[in-house]
């Protein structure tokens, strides 16, 4: 087997520990996921598991790393799109959430629910330094839906006094919430609603003022 077969195999064992890990993780926490339920679960061994991560730290890092290369990914991507679509950077914050809206309608299946989040509800059980990755992911997220909504109200003034930082902190806030909601009404469309009527309530406060 070449250099490259083996780099490939290796990748692909990796790949599958932080899926089986990311499963657990969602379901119970990081605390109470095991070691030997992630090693069943992806099909390799204890060494297997031990030659990729040399302890639950590595892994838990590992897992937030991964996560949040995915979300910024999506995030961007679909930030992109509508960049692509409209120019007026109200409307193209809008289709973003719209975008955003369909992509979380896949509830469970494709987002079953927010690591970052989950690392932050149990912060006591990670280092510093995944505890500050975890929480600069979050500002960061945050900051980069305030820098949105400052380019649309240097193009339109709001209709009624609205403080910016609270409405950069409402899709946040939307997301964590709607994924809690989704998961007690068994994947009922909370989430994709409510970021519909997030887009409503954006649409309405910015477009009155032009009107």
């Amino acid at each position: 087997m070449s250099a490259t077969a083996v780099l490939a195999r290796g990748q692909q064992t990796r790949e599958r520990i932080l899926e089986a890990a990311e499963r657990a993780v969602l379901q119970k926490g990081f605390k109470s996921t095991s070691i030997e339920e992630i090693v069943v679960a992806a099909g390799i061994t204890r060494n297997g598991f031990f030659y990729h991560f040399p302890d639950k730290h590595a892994l838990a890092k590992a897992l937030l790393v991964r996560y949040i290369a995915h979300d910024d990914a999506l995030i961007g991507g679909l930030l992109d799109r509508a960049d692509e679509l409209v120019d007026d950077p109200l409307q193209a914050y809008l289709a973003f959430l719209k975008m955003f809206s369909e992509v979380m309608a896949d509830l469970p299946d494709r987002h079953p629910g927010c690591l970052v989040a989950s690392y932050c509800y149990q912060d006591q059980v990670f280092s510093r330094e995944i505890r500050a990755l975890s929480a600069e992911t979050m500002i960061r997220w945050r900051n980069h839906f305030r820098a949105r909504l400052d380019m649309i109200a240097r193009h339109y003034a709001p209709g009624l006094p609205v403080d910016l930082d609270a409405l950069a902190d409402m899709v946040l806030v939307l997301v964590e919430g709607g994924i809690i909601m989704d998961k007690v009404h068994r994947g009922k469309g909370v989430l994709p609603r409510q970021l519909m009527l997030a887009r409503t309530f954006i649409g309405l406060l910015f477009e009155r003022a032009r009107a």
